[in-house]
């Protein structure tokens, strides 16, 4: 196994503002806090969850929203942590509508695990702060990202809390990090993102698990990751499919690692693979 790492994404890489995260031009993470329902065993932030200090003050998160403010090529904010859906359903209204307000701004993105990990936390007023932001905002888009790794987890209680949020007007994306032992088969898989599918929720990335200290054992192969990508790629509708990304250690950005279907350079022609392994000259030759 690869050496593991404290912080392996580079969640280091702040600006000097605390809270921010900025790696791509036109995004930044915001870390209102670092509370959560769960301490996931995988997580590479399990380390920081919950530490003194790791909550926002509002002069914090003042300097933090200014920091946006004043960087016209952000188009994205993605709101994590810690679970942003903890916070007060009044100060998570606070919050959003000052996103929305920031002009230059499309995008608000708001990862959860709380639907899963405890969907009675999440109150009809919490929604209703989701479905507010949809009403104020002009030319802003809300997306909830759920952090979900197996069928098993969309229980009633999750499915009904997922439900009234998707019915609110806000679509549902989800993420699920591939674990050795948990979901690493093709069945677990399938179930997984048909399941969420069913709800209404796309799945969006299959990540790849971090080299967080103390994982080694959750932690697949690249190769068996791909592997398992293309036998879903031959049975799973379009819609089940999800993006398989490496985040880079030391903070270099996430990548697409999935397989590739094209062999060949464009001097001698390509080979195109389809789903059942056979290979087609593109542009087709002429005989």
């Amino acid at each position: 196994m690869p050496e593991e790492l404290a912080d392996p994404i580079g969640d280091s890489v702040h600006t000097p503002v605390k809270g921010i995260v900025h790696r791509y031009p036109d995004r930044v993470l915001l870390m209102p806090h670092l509370k959560c329902a769960a301490y996931c065993r995988f997580c590479f932030r399990r380390e920081k969850i919950d530490q003194p200090g790791t909550t926002l003050t509002q002069t914090e998160l003042a300097s933090a929203l200014e920091y946006i403010h004043a960087r016209p090529t952000i188009w994205e904010v993605i709101l994590t942590g810690g679970d942003p859906l903890l916070l007060a359903p009044e100060r998570l209204k606070d919050l959003l509508i000052a996103l929305a307000n920031i002009p230059h701004l499309g995008v608000i993105r708001l990862h959860t695990r709380l639907p899963v990990s405890d969907p009675y936390r999440i109150s009809e007023k919490t929604i209703t702060t989701l479905a507010v932001l949809e009403t104020l905002a002009d030319n802003k888009a809300l997306y909830v990202v759920l952090h979900c790794n197996h069928v098993d987890e969309l229980g009633p209680e999750t499915t009904a809390v997922c439900r009234a949020i998707v019915r609110a007007g806000v679509p549902i994306l989800s993420q699920t990090v591939l674990l050795q032992g948990i979901n690493d088969t093709t069945s677990a898989l399938a179930a997984l993102f048909r399941a969420l599918v069913q709800r209404r929720i796309k799945p969006y990335y299959l990540h790849h698990a971090d080299l967080a200290r103390g994982t080694g054992h959750f932690r697949t192969t690249l190769g068996k990751g791909q592997a398992l990508m293309r036998v879903l790629r031959a049975e799973l509708s379009g819609l089940c499919q999800p993006t398989y990304v490496l985040d880079i250690p030391g903070g270099h950005g996430k990548v697409p690692v999935g397989p590739c279907y094209v062999h060949g350079d464009t001097r001698g022609g390509e080979e195109v693979e389809d789903t059942s392994g056979q290979r087609h000259f593109y542009p087709p030759r002429v005989r």
